[in-house]
């Protein structure tokens, strides 16, 4: 199972027209304030409401009654599932439903705890399932063939069912798909990436849909089918038999044509014949914590070409990279490893513990410090089990996955820590001053994010869809704290700066290309490359330098951060993190500014704040943005979310005035 592009494909290109679900459920916390049939947003409602609420008449009708069975009304799974059965019956004998792969036979079977827990959880939705049919059918209990049913297509909806997320990225749902999504395979440098259109079904089939450039591989055997670079030339009669299965399915869902719909679009240059993959898993992980979500949710263990290079590549080892001092082992021994290893373990429990309790509990303070605290100092311990063993340090590469999360999680901290002070105390002059400098720390974390995860973009092009997000998150914060109305409380003057309508920078083309773009839809691969290198090579050498210092003015971590454009910050902070603690902890004694010394940050504004470190900081906002609504638009589309969401603020005036 697996599918191949039928043609040469150009980067930025929807290889799907809309696709419609074979089954989907909202999860539980979603049914009052979505669709049930096509996951839009209803109105809010001050009057009582049924378990399932529907944007219209169409999608009421469209939605089987089936699904308010009370054996089922508790899981989104077992919803899926049985609406599943009510169009599909299983074949047991293949483990398929409707054509998916219901991996049923690997899900149920259990070698560890992990995977006991697991299967006890199919075999009690199983139960719950079986319950369910049994009843609408009208049968007093369930029989072997029953259970055997439900088995299979619970396991197809737990193998197959993709996260549906809104245009703010929260989780709405699940929805399986039909062969045409369903048989791409998972790989770490994926190749393409898909979006979701949560709207009510269109009366017809837009003439502006898309065609399908995808195909199955080579069908073995039939003497209908022709390969041409390894993709499966289809004739009528061999569509009708062996791929109308497959057709039929999907021209069957296309005309019922509710449910959440899905395009796949393109994110490189894809070749006739080459197979289409996207990730089933987030990329911006270690290998050892991709491969093991890829075991947990599919029992299979990946074998792209990412994974398995000897040695590592780039991006995988700066993600995983962790230093250890203090001991006199070499990086080959037993013991070493034994270090790495449990190094990796409690780094990731630490952060993982601080960025938990920050979620729950929603206190912002502590949960900057400690979070700080590991990125500077890292974690010191002595290695259990082991007679002799003095104190080492572990310490994380700034490029590791976990200070990525770190650098996200502190970005959103500081930024209510800055609303939660103007919120209580707004007329105090120190208060502003330390609300402004939580501002400014969040936006430099947003920018800190996107170039460090930009440094692996040039390693691995498949991260393009996070890279879209941290480049607009850090555009969106930079023009925040420009045109905030604290710069005149906080520093005592009126300062004006830019008042053009449309800001353009002279030095590259991104905006241009960006708005024509937008325009017509259509990028090359190399305009594409133009537009990034001008991107990169403006703001690395003008204003990523000019607004750096003003920005990380308050922050003890970023300002052992010289350029965050420079790269040799990421090698220079790591080694001499690890190999020179003391002259680390000397260097962080002789920095006097935080944000707790409101006093000594004075001097340092005397020094650098002017009418231009206003400006700069706007008009590195603004390139960001376009930057990042350039690969949102690459991604998912001109007309997705984000790009339209970036065009909008680019395009009013008001956004683009100090």
């Amino acid at each position: 199972m697996e599918m191949r592009s039928m043609e040469d494909t150009e980067i930025a290109t929807d290889m799907t027209p809309s696709l419609v679900p074979l089954t989907f459920s909202l999860h539980h916390s979603n049914l009052h304030t979505h669709c049930s049939s096509c996951f839009s947003l209803l109105p809010p409602s001050p009057i009582p409401i049924p378990p399932f609420l529907y944007c219209s008449p169409t999608c009421s009708a469209a939605h089987p009654f089936l699904l308010h069975h009370s054996a089922v009304s508790h899981s989104s799974d077992l919803r899926a599932a049985l609406l599943l059965l009510s169009h599909y019956r299983p074949s047991v004998t293949s483990s398929r439903v409707a054509g998916l792969l219901s991996n049923r036979h690997k899900l149920t079977c259990h070698h560890n705890s992990d995977e006991d827990e697991v299967s006890e959880r199919i075999s009690s939705g199983v139960r719950a399932l079986a319950t369910a049919i049994t009843e609408l059918r009208g049968e007093l209990e369930p029989d072997d063939a029953v259970l055997e049913e439900a088995e299979c297509a619970l396991c197809a909806v737990l193998t197959n069912a993709v996260e549906v997320q809104d245009k703010e990225g929260r989780a709405l749902g699940i929805a399986v798909y039909g062969p045409a999504f369903s048989w791409i395979n998972h790989s770490c440098s994926p190749n393409a990436c898909y979006r979701f259109i949560l709207s009510p079904p269109p009366p017809s089939s837009s003439s502006q849909e898309s065609k399908l450039r995808i195909a199955p591989s080579s069908f073995r055997g039939s003497p209908d089918s022709q390969i041409d670079s390894g993709v499966c030339t289809i004739s009528n009669h061999f569509q009708k038999v062996n791929w109308g299965y497959f057709s039929a399915l999907e021209e069957e869902e296309q005309k019922q044509g509710y449910g959440p719909r899905l395009i796949v679009r393109s994110i490189k240059r894809i070749k006739k014949g080459q197979e289409i993959t996207i990730a089933y898993t987030d990329l911006l992980q270690s290998k050892a914590m991709r491969q093991l979500d890829l075991w947990s949710k599919y029992r299979f263990i990946c074998c792209c070409m990412r994974c398995s290079v000897v040695p590592f590549t780039y991006v995988d080892h700066a993600l995983q990279e962790i230093s250890v001092s203090g001991c006199d082992f070499t990086s080959s021994s037993s013991s070493y490893n034994l270090l790495r290893d449990t190094a990796e373990r409690r780094l990731n429990d630490s952060v993982d513990d601080i960025i938990s309790e920050y979620l729950m509990a929603g206190d912002p303070e502590p949960c900057c410090e400690k979070l700080e605290k590991i990125l500077m100092q890292g974690l010191c311990d002595e290695l259990d089990n082991v007679e002799e063993t003095p104190h080492y340090k572990f310490m994380l590469h700034p490029l590791h996955y976990l200070s990525l999360n770190a650098y996200t999680t502190l970005a959103s901290a500081y930024k209510v820590r800055a609303s939660d002070i103007l919120s209580t105390t707004s007329t105090i002059d120190q208060n502003q001053l330390e609300a402004f400098n939580m501002s400014r720390t969040s936006a430099a974390y947003s920018l800190l994010l996107a170039t460090t995860a930009h440094h692996l973009f040039n390693s691995e092009s498949s991260l393009i869809a996070s890279l879209a997000n941290f480049w607009t998150g850090a555009g969106e914060s930079l023009l925040y704290l420009a045109r905030s109305s604290e710069w005149s409380k906080v520093f005592k003057s009126s300062l004006v700066a830019s008042s053009v309508s449309k800001v353009k920078c002279s030095k590259c083309s991104l905006m241009d290309t960006f708005r024509a773009y937008m325009c017509n839809g259509r990028i090359r691969n190399d305009d594409f490359e133009n537009a990034s290198n001008e991107f990169l090579d403006c703001i690395s050498h003008d204003s990523t330098q000019k607004v750096w210092s003003f920005l990380v003015n308050g922050c003890r971590f970023l300002r052992s951060i010289k350029d965050p454009m420079d790269s040799g910050w990421l090698v220079s902070t790591s080694d001499s993190r690890a190999t020179d603690p003391g002259a680390l902890a000397k260097k962080k004694s002789e920095i006097c500014h935080s944000h707790e010394s409101g006093n000594s940050i004075q001097t340092c504004e005397e020094q650098t704040c002017n009418e231009n470190a206003r400006v700069h900081i706007f008009e590195l906002g603004v390139q960001c943005l376009a930057y990042g609504g350039l690969l949102a638009a690459i991604c998912y589309g001109h007309h997705s979310h984000l790009a339209s969401y970036v065009e909008e603020i680019l395009d009013d005036e008001n956004n683009l005035i100090l």
